[in-house]
């Protein structure tokens, strides 16, 4: 379809996505307004030496970005599990667990979750409810709720406004206020220039979506915009029911430049997708640059997005709404519903038939 007929994106986007996605400013700051009050009354956990978040989909996506945003001043590491169970150096003396599920009924998270309190780990939960509310309320943790009746993978904004708003209780990281507060400002400043009424001529976003259309994707990120790169991957796969894969730099460098020959049709049927920033490291940002046209003159088709940002936050939620924005445009010039995801509800549906048999 014609992306400039903004009118004709309701017909095919049913559930209204669009102002999902739209929202997210305004998502963030009720998420750390919200979320600043809930944790007020966390208790002290002295003897902390690492954050284990235990998460899938958008959830995880908050901890992985969550996890890069404080890097530079967090005094122990904050790791994200996408697991069933959890890595053996997790103990009770020293690990605090946050446990992110949207609807509180993810069966890995809630694995985890299980395996924690037995080990008497000490358990913050974030969710809308669920089984993993009643679960930890049952065993005395505490539980940060949120109310959002949309899909999992838009309540981003929540998700990691929380866990900053724990970070920030517990005394891992100074108060990130302003950085989020400087994040959503960013945020809305990039719309007037992504938004559904403004033309492709003058839309990047929409011409990015246009070059995607027919074509397997691959994201490529460093640093702060690698989980952009995999957040990138999944909203294209999720709304646009498209491929797309991501990759890393400075990692790509070392192994993915050496499969740039074979098969020759894969490859003319592939885009690449560079994200970049005034941040990256600058023999990164060089790599990124060698490696694009390296990819170009296999016969990759490729482009390249600098993020908007003079800071890491910044830099990392105008990437993240940059591409949300092209995912649901792609969707759009597929004229497929950005909402449903029925090869996941019927994925789900088939692995609990497994699991009862």
């Amino acid at each position: 379809m014609n992306l400039d007929d903004f009118a004709q994106f309701s017909t095919i986007d049913k559930s209204n996505m669009l102002a999902e996605i739209l929202e997210l400013p305004k998502q963030m700051e009720i998420g750390w307004h919200d979320a600043f009050i809930q944790t007020e009354s966390l208790s002290p956990f002295r003897d902390m030496q690492s954050v284990l978040i235990c998460g899938m989909g958008g959830s995880a996506i908050a901890g992985d970005m969550i996890s890069t945003f404080v890097q530079e001043f967090c005094s122990i590491p904050i790791q994200v599990s996408r697991e069933y169970d959890l890595p053996a150096w997790a103990n009770p003396k020293h690990t605090l667990i946050i446990a992110s599920s949207h609807s509180g009924g993810t069966e890995e998270t809630l694995s985890a979750v299980g395996q924690a309190l037995k080990k008497g780990i000490r358990v913050i939960g974030i969710t809308t409810g669920g089984r993993l509310s009643e679960i930890l309320t049952d065993n005395n943790q505490n539980v940060l709720s949120f109310s959002h009746s949309g899909q999992p993978r838009s309540a981003v904004g929540y998700s990691f406004t929380y866990m900053a708003a724990i970070l920030y209780r517990l005394g891992l990281i100074p108060n990130p206020a302003s950085d989020i507060e400087k994040a959503i400002n960013s945020i809305r400043s990039q719309l007037v220039h992504i938004s559904p009424e403004v033309p492709i001529a003058a839309n990047p976003a929409k011409r990015l979506a246009g070059q995607l259309m027919g074509r397997s994707i691959v994201i490529f990120g460093e640093n702060i915009l690698t989980p952009i790169a995999r957040r990138w991957k999944g909203q294209i796969n999720e709304l646009a029911k498209a491929w797309a894969c991501f990759d890393i730099v400075p990692e790509a460098c070392h192994n993915s430049i050496a499969g740039t020959q074979f098969p020759d049709r894969p490859i003319c049927d592939t885009f690449t997708i560079f994200l970049r920033s005034k941040l990256d490291h600058q023999r990164n940002f060089r790599r990124s640059e060698l490696l694009q046209n390296l990819m170009m003159v296999q016969g990759f088709m490729t482009d390249a997005l600098i993020v908007r940002g003079d800071s890491p936050i910044e830099v990392m939620w105008n990437g993240l709404s940059f591409g949300d924005f092209a995912a649901y445009y792609l969707a759009m010039g597929y004229e497929v519903d950005p909402t449903p995801i029925d090869a996941i509800q019927g994925f789900k549906k088939e692995l609990g038939v497994f699991l009862h048999n």
